[in-house]
């Protein structure tokens, strides 16, 4: 099925998807839909511009898009060892009790504690997004608001769209004000950072707010065709999957690491918790005894963005190598309860287009 995005973005299915991995988005822009590129684990620039020169390469000329973090409201930045000064020791103690509990050892000499943690500043965001105007991405989006009105201009002067995540309708007609293209209207079933209103109440809710002429996409308890119809029959004109991606074949290639997937494949849609842990901001994650230990009396409040990260960054890093799948740190949706069986991006793209047309055909035929 296509729908006028396909024609707006170059693709051939109404489907974009959202990973860190660049194995999975170039697999997704090679099976018909967008693969979106997550810039925040890239610290360095000139990293992230190896990587596209990569995806560049590998996307068989098809549109690709990147994905970064720009928040809104950030302490004053600087050098990352200033912010770690505004960390209270208390919340380092408790980050440090927590793992000694769970038994959770040490990174490996050639760890790197903060590996990841800059991509959330707004200064290492603006920095990837410059990179990213230099290659023929087709998209730019940003989780966390409106991009600054100079990045839009430059993404515009480029030929690259702008896309911005919502949560309220509020949201997306500021998006629209700023002059962001596409909205993503992700609802609370989404992976990662997410506002409280289920999709089936957003969608329709962004789509009546910013009116006929802007595409939004929908986001949010979204992996397979039947759901795709219903975003549809919703009015979105596609969607953004994230989450059904972390168990592809190509996914190994950025995290081949001991527990991810074991913990995914086991997980309901109710192994999911709503918290600030993760970042400072709202983000559904793997519930398990990492998540449970942050609720516990007399845990720390989270701190905020993106001080939060820089706390828990060599934390994540331990937990995602320890190899016990029930401290895993992973952002992933409510439709991880769907998520049961290992794939190609090639074949879970041929399976959501497959029943998107099977399901739009059945509803035909009801007359």
């Amino acid at each position: 099925m296509r729908t006028p995005l396909c024609d707006q973005l170059g693709i051939e299915h109404p489907i974009a998807g959202f990973t860190p991995s660049e194995h999975v988005a170039a697999a997704i822009s090679r099976a018909g839909g967008l693969g979106v590129l997550g810039c925040v684990r890239f610290n360095d620039a000139a990293e992230l511009d190896k990587v596209l020169d990569w995806m560049d390469a590998h996307t068989d000329g098809r549109p690709y898009g990147i994905d970064v973090v720009m928040p809104a409201k950030i302490p004053a930045e600087g050098a990352a060892i200033d912010l770690n000064k505004l960390i209270p020791a208390g919340h380092r103690e408790f980050v440090d009790q927590t793992l000694a509990r769970l038994g959770v050892p040490p990174l490996p000499e050639d760890g790197i504690a903060s590996d990841g943690v800059l991509g959330w500043l707004h200064s290492v965001a603006r920095a990837q997004v410059e990179v990213a105007l230099a290659h023929p991405a087709r998209l730019i989006a940003n989780a966390l608001g409106s991009p600054p009105a100079d990045i839009i201009e430059a993404a515009h002067d480029r030929g690259m769209l702008v896309a911005a995540l919502a949560g309220k309708a509020a949201h997306a007609q500021s998006h629209v004000a700023a002059g962001v293209d596409i909205v993503v209207a992700q609802g609370y079933e989404a992976g990662g950072h997410t506002g409280e209103i289920a999709s089936m109440v957003l969608v329709p809710e962004v789509i009546d707010a910013v009116g006929p002429d802007v595409p939004v996409l929908a986001a949010g308890g979204i992996g397979s065709g039947r759901q795709i119809a219903a975003a549809l029959a919703l009015g979105a004109a596609g969607v953004w999957m994230g989450s059904a991606w972390l168990i592809t074949t190509e996914y190994a290639e950025l995290s081949p690491l001991p527990g991810l997937r074991t913990a995914l494949l086991a997980a309901t849609s109710s192994d999911t918790v709503r918290s600030r842990i993760y970042s400072g901001k709202p983000a559904r994650l793997l519930k398990n005894s990492w998540t449970d230990a942050w609720v516990q009396p007399g845990a720390p409040e989270p701190l905020p963005m993106p001080l939060q990260n820089l706390l828990v960054a060599e934390a994540h890093q331990r937990l995602m190598r320890a190899g016990n799948p029930d401290v895993i740190p992973m952002p992933v949706g409510q439709i991880v309860g769907r998520m049961n069986e290992v794939q190609p991006v090639a074949a879970v793209m041929a399976a959501l287009a497959a029943e998107l047309d099977a399901t739009v055909a059945r509803l035909t035929s009801l007359g």
